[in-house]
């Protein structure tokens, strides 16, 4: 049986310079900020944006990111959320097909749940609860 998605959650992007990015998806493309959080532990800004009310992007910084895009920490695309209605639901569909998910983590900012699986090519996919 088929994972049943819902959506495209958000887009996560790790940039190279946080000050430009941030002006490029917002004051060039007009995306929305609805929250800026500077996270001390990594010396990493969260940015998110929303486009027409709707949250879609994520945009972070990190002090030296690698440049493989393969990797969940280097520039560029950081992983591609799909929403979906039960999480618990999701990881026993994908344990079926002999894909292995992370375990299931919290998200410190809205309490929801979510967990990651990597692609054939090692792009991280996440799937957030809704």
């Amino acid at each position: 049986m088929a994972i049943s998605l819902k959506s495209v959650h958000h887009i996560a992007v790790i940039c190279t310079n946080y000050e430009v990015s941030k002006r490029f998806y917002t004051e060039i493309l007009g995306l929305e900020i609805v929250r800026e959080v500077y996270r001390e532990d990594r010396r990493s800004y969260k940015l998110d944006l929303s486009l027409n009310g709707l949250y879609v992007i994520e945009l972070f910084s990190f002090p030296e990111p690698a440049q493989r895009p393969s990797r969940p920490e280097a520039a560029g695309l950081r992983h591609l959320a799909f929403e979906v209605d039960n999480l618990d639901q999701v990881v026993k569909s994908l344990i079926g097909y002999g894909v292995v998910a992370e375990p299931i983590r919290i998200d410190e900012f809205t309490g929801k749940r979510f967990t990651f699986i990597s692609d054939p090519d090692q792009l991280p996919l996440e799937f957030y609860e809704k």
